[in-house]
C-alpha cells in the first residue's frame, strides 16, 4: 500500500513515476523498498492516466461530511434498513399462511 501511496504523492507533486523517485519516497517514510514491487508498481501505472482513474474512483460518501453529522446520518439509513428488512419479513410469513388457507 505505501508503493501506491508513494505513486500519488509523486502525482500530487506533478513529479514523474519512476522507480528511483518512488523508492525515495518509500525510503523517506521509513520502508525499506522492494524493488520487485516498486518495478511492478511503475510498470503498472505506465499504461494507467492517474487522473481519470482518481476521477472515475468512488468516493465514500462518510468522508466528504463532517464527523459529527456523519454519525445520525448512518444510524437514521440502518435504521430504516433495518425497517425495511422486519416488513419484508412480515408480508413473507403473510404470503405462508396465506398458501395455508389456499
Amino acid at each position: 500500500m505505501e508503493y501506491v501511496y508513494a505513486a500519488l504523492l509523486l502525482h500530487k507533486l506533478k513529479q514523474n513515476i519512476t522507480e528511483d523517485s518512488v523508492k525515495g519516497v518509500v525510503k523517506a517514510a521509513g520502508v525499506t523498498p522492494d524493488d520487485v514491487r516498486v518495478k511492478a508498481l511503475v510498470a503498472a501505472l505506465s499504461e494507467v492516466n492517474i487522473e481519470e482513474a482518481l476521477k472515475a474512483a468512488p468516493v465514500a460518501v462518510a468522508a466528504a461530511t463532517p464527523a459529527g453529522a456523519a454519525a445520525p446520518a448512518g444510524g437514521a439509513a440502518s435504521a430504516k434498513a433495518e425497517e425495511k428488512k422486519d416488513e419484508k419479513k412480515e408480508e413473507e410469513a403473510l404470503e405462508g399462511l396465506s398458501s395455508l388457507f389456499g
